[in-house]
C-alpha cells in the first residue's frame, strides 16, 4: 500500500505530456493524474502543427487557378473567406481536443482542468487549492512565444494570435527568419495579404543547410514577399495622420533588444487585432511604413516559471528550460520533465518519444535514453523544406564530405511555366560513404523526407543511394541518380 495519491502526477496535457500519462495507466496499471491550464493537446495541437498545416493547405489553392489553366481547365480565380476557413478549422481543434480527453479518459487517468505548480519533491498543488502527492511527477508544459523587449511591443501580436484573428489584414511585417516567422509569411502571402519580413541575419533559416536555405528564400522572393535581411524593427508606435505610409528615414544601426523571457504571452480571447490599427515602424535600414499589423516571430522560450521549481531544486537554464539527463530525470530523483520546456529537440514527435522512454524508464524497469540523433524535420513553407542529419556546412565542418545536388524545375510547373525550382542534395562522408545528411526543397519535402530518413538512420552510404532504381517521371528520382558529386570539401 503506497503512501501517495498517484504514481504519476502529469503537469501539461500536450502530446509528450498525454501520451506519457496514458501509457503509463493503461499499460502498466500505475495511478495516474494530469493538470492542464489550457487546452489538452498543447502547443501542437491547438496553436501550432496541426493548424498550422491547414492553414499552409488553405494558402496552397490561391495558385492552383492559374497552374490549372496552363493544363486546359477553364477555371477562374477565387476569393477566400478567412471567416468561414477559421470556423471550420476552431471546430476541427475542438474534435482533436476531445479526441486527446477520451484518450485519458479511456485510460484511467484522473483530470484536472487548473495550473499546477510543484510543492516539494512529491506534491503538485493546484490553483483550485487542492493538493496532491505522487511518487513520480512529470511536467510536460510546453513553451510559449516572447516579444521583444522593446518599447510598444504589445502593439505586435505572436504565433499564438493568429488563429484568433477574426479578419485577415491587408498587410502585415513579420519579424524573424526562423521557421515559424518563414511558414507564416508563406502562408499569409498565399492568403491575400502583402507580407514584409525584415531579419536581423545575412539569410532566414540559420542553422540549416545553406543552399537550401538559400533556394527558400529566392522562392518567397519570387512569390511576392517582400524579405529584407540584415534589418531589424527599430521603432514602433501606433500609426497616426503625421505618418505617411511609406517614406525614408536615417539608416541606423540600432537593434531590437533581446526577447523578454519572464512571462509567457498567453493567447487572447477575442481577437488579438480588433483594435490595434495600423501600426507605424521604423526599420533599421531607415526605412518608415505603415502596416496593418506586425507578427513577432522572434523566439520562443520554456514554461517552466513560477511553478516552484526551482524551489524544490530543480535546476532551469539560462533560457528557462529544465535540466534534465539523458533519461528526463531532473535533479531532483523524483521529478521528470519532457518536450519544449527541457529545450532540446522542439518537435512534438520528439515529446512524444520522451514521453514513451520515460514510462519505459520508470514503470518497465527498462531504462531507455531518448535518442535526439538524426531526426527528420520539415519546414512548411511553400516550397517545403525537408532535412535530415548534418548541413553541409556542419559535416564538412566535421570531417572530409563529397556533396551530390542537382536543382531544377520540376515537370508539372515548367510545363505551367511557372519558375519553381526544387533541390536535392546528398551530404556524403568520403571515408566512409555514409550519407551524413540529406536535404530537399519541393512541393511535399516533408513527406519525402520521411522516407529518406528511415535509409539514413540505418546508416545507407551512397552506394545504397545507387543501387536503389529510380520511379519515373517524378522528383524525388534524383535523389538516386545523382552519381557525379558537384563538389568535394
Amino acid at each position: 500500500m503506497t503512501d501517495f495519491d498517484y504514481d504519476l502526477f502529469v503537469i501539461g496535457g500536450g502530446s509528450g505530456g498525454v501520451r506519457a500519462a496514458r501509457v503509463a495507466a493503461a499499460e502498466t496499471g500505475a495511478r495516474v493524474a494530469l493538470a492542464e491550464e489550457d487546452r489538452y493537446g498543447g502547443t501542437c495541437v491547438i496553436r501550432g502543427c496541426v493548424p498550422k498545416k491547414l492553414m499552409v493547405f488553405a494558402s496552397g489553392y490561391g495558385a492552383m487557378a492559374q497552374e490549372a489553366r496552363a493544363y486546359g481547365w477553364d477555371i477562374q480565380d477565387g476569393s477566400f473567406d478567412w471567416a468561414g476557413f477559421r470556423d471550420t478549422l476552431n471546430a476541427e481543434l475542438d474534435r482533436l481536443e476531445g479526441i486527446y480527453r477520451s484518450l485519458l479518459k479511456n485510460s484511467g487517468v484522473d483530470t484536472f482542468d487548473a495550473r499546477a505548480a510543484v510543492k516539494d519533491a512529491h506534491t503538485v498543488a493546484l490553483a483550485s487549492g487542492e493538493e496532491f502527492t505522487a511518487k513520480h511527477i512529470l511536467i510536460a508544459t510546453g513553451g510559449h512565444p516572447v516579444r521583444p523587449d522593446m518599447p510598444n511591443a504589445d502593439l505586435g501580436i505572436v504565433s499564438d494570435d493568429i488563429f484568433h484573428l477574426e479578419s485577415l489584414p491587408k498587410s502585415i511585417l513579420i519579424i524573424g527568419g526562423g521557421y515559424i516567422a518563414c511558414e507564416f509569411a508563406c502562408i499569409l502571402n498565399g492568403l491575400g495579404v502583402d507580407v514584409t519580413q525584415y531579419y536581423r541575419g545575412a539569410q532566414i533559416l540559420r542553422g540549416f543547410d545553406d543552399e537550401a536555405r538559400g533556394l527558400v528564400a529566392e522562392a518567397m522572393r519570387e512569390q511576392g514577399i517582400d524579405l529584407h535581411l540584415g534589418t531589424n524593427i527599430m521603432e514602433m508606435t501606433r500609426a497616426d495622420a503625421d505618418h505617411a505610409l511609406s517614406h525614408a528615414g536615417t539608416e541606423s544601426d540600432a537593434a531590437m533588444g533581446a526577447p523578454v523571457r519572464d512571462q509567457p504571452v498567453t493567447s487572447p480571447k477575442g481577437d488579438p487585432g480588433k483594435d490595434h490599427g495600423p501600426i507605424w515602424v521604423k526599420s533599421t535600414n531607415g526605412t518608415e511604413k505603415v502596416f496593418d499589423m506586425v507578427l513577432f516571430a522572434t523566439g520562443r522560450d520554456p514554461n517552466a516559471r513560477d511553478m516552484g521549481l526551482e524551489d524544490v531544486g530543480v535546476k532551469i537554464g539560462r533560457r528557462g528550460e529544465i535540466e534534465v539527463d539523458d533519461y528526463s530525470q531532473t535533479a531532483i530523483p523524483s521529478i521528470y520533465a519532457i518536450g519544449d520546456v527541457t529545450n532540446r529537440v522542439n518537435l512534438t514527435p520528439v515529446a512524444i518519444r520522451e514521453g514513451m522512454a520515460f514510462v519505459e524508464t520508470v514503470f518497465k524497469g527498462n531504462p531507455t535514453p531518448v535518442d535526439h540523433d538524426l531526426i527528420p524535420s520539415a519546414i512548411f513553407t511553400q516550397p517545403e523544406m525537408g532535412t535530415v542529419g548534418l548541413s553541409e556546412e556542419a559535416a564538412r565542418d566535421q570531417e572530409p564530405v563529397e556533396v551530390y545536388c542537382t536543382s531544377f524545375r520540376p515537370m508539372q510547373s515548367a510545363f505551367a511555366g511557372r519558375p519553381d525550382r526544387v533541390l536535392m542534395k546528398l551530404v556524403v562522408s568520403q571515408a566512409n560513404r555514409k550519407v551524413l545528411g540529406c536535404h530537399i526543397v519541393a512541393p511535399n519535402a516533408g513527406e519525402l523526407i520521411q522516407l529518406a530518413g528511415i535509409a539514413i538512420k540505418m546508416g545507407a552510404t551512397k552506394e545504397d543511394f545507387d543501387r536503389t532504381v529510380a520511379v519515373h517521371p517524378t522528383m524525388s528520382e534524383e535523389i538516386v541518380t545523382m552519381k557525379t558529386p558537384m563538389r568535394k570539401a
